[in-house]
């Protein structure tokens, strides 16, 4: 038997164990009819006898009394069904797919967000991944032209790796969200999920694309893509880097100018919601609301086998008490 599994052992019947308060009782009824067996003479003085060697039937009979507790202790415990339990679960969700499409045009290092919007938005977008365990997430990239950095996918290490090496300046510069939103519905339209969801994220006003942002949205509506959008930048200005001539950046402060009507048009038509995102903690909660919007229905089945492992105790208790018979019968017959 292997000892290393009782580290992990349970009992079916715990309170089995109540009945080695016996025990004593068991001992106690022994000695008594060791007692009453045993027959009286009476001497003068029993200092002639001191000197006489006991035999070793007498020295070793309580062995017999080990082997009976040792057989009826087994017994009890086998009794109580020692088990080991295996648990495995079977997962049946229902996953949404989402594609998070993010502008990367060079707007978005104003530092109104810190350190500034790009870097907050990659690091709020990861963290939301790191939320939606069972769906298939992707990423598209746009700025003047789109690009997908990476295909919906539920490799989620792959997707947080793809999302933090994006930077500005990846794409020709611009603000094209009609081929953002087109690219994101592209990596969508043939996904056969019950829930399919965009989360489209700039900061400036459409500007460029092959694709105007309102036939992205008629094509988003045809294959019922629900689409979240964000406004990301504070009211009024932000500090803007700008290269000098002589290769220093210096910080300048420049309106901010986000088409919200557009946002809020694309978002409303498609089931969706728009948010505006003034600082990173604004930003984070904004994820943080479209995570419970977006509820994945998860069913986890779980699985429990049970291993016994009464029987070696039950053999050690009748060979307790075999070895007992034995002995008691042949080596001790002779002893009341």
């Amino acid at each position: 038997m292997d000892l290393s599994i009782w580290k992990n052992i349970t009992f079916a019947y715990p309170w089995c164990f109540w009945l080695l308060l016996l025990v004593p009782l068991l001992i106690y009824w022994y000695f008594k009819q060791q007692q009453r067996q045993q027959g009286a003479l009476q001497v003068s003085s029993i200092q002639g006898l001191k000197g006489l060697p006991v035999s070793w039937k007498v020295q070793f009979r309580p062995v017999l009394l080990v082997l009976r507790v040792l057989a009826f202790a087994a017994l009890v415990t086998a009794l109580a069904r020692p088990q080991t339990s295996n648990t495995s679960e079977n997962i049946d969700s229902e996953g949404i797919d989402i594609a998070l499409s993010i502008d990367i045009s060079g707007s978005m290092l104003a530092e109104d967000l810190q350190p500034n919007r790009l870097e907050a938005a990659k690091k709020v977008a990861v963290d939301f991944v790191n939320k939606r365990i069972s769906d298939r997430i992707g990423l598209v990239i746009f700025s003047g032209e789109s690009f997908t950095q990476c295909p919906i996918t539920t490799d989620h290490a792959v997707l947080e790796n793809q999302i933090m090496q994006v930077k500005s300046g990846m794409l020709q510069d611009g603000t094209a969200i009609g081929m953002g939103l087109a690219t994101a519905v592209d990596r969508l339209r043939s996904s056969k999920a019950q829930s399919k969801v965009i989360i489209l994220l700039t900061d400036g006003v459409n500007n460029t694309g092959l694709v105007d942002p309102i036939t992205a949205l008629e094509i988003a509506k045809a294959f019922k893509i629900r689409v979240y959008t964000i406004g990301i930048g504070t009211y009024g200005k932000a500090p803007f880097p700008m290269t000098m001539p002589d290769g220093s950046i210096q910080m300048q402060m420049q309106d901010v100018q986000i088409d919200e009507q557009l946002m809020k048009k694309i978002s409303s038509e498609t089931g969706g919601k728009y948010f505006r995102a003034t600082n990173t903690v604004a930003l984070q909660h904004i994820y943080d609301e479209i995570d419970k919007l977006e509820k994945t229905k998860v069913e986890i089945t779980s699985y429990k086998r049970y291993a016994e492992h009464f029987f070696p105790l039950a053999m050690l208790a009748l060979a307790c008490l075999l070895l007992e018979v034995v002995l008691r019968y042949t080596a001790f017959r002779s002893l009341p």
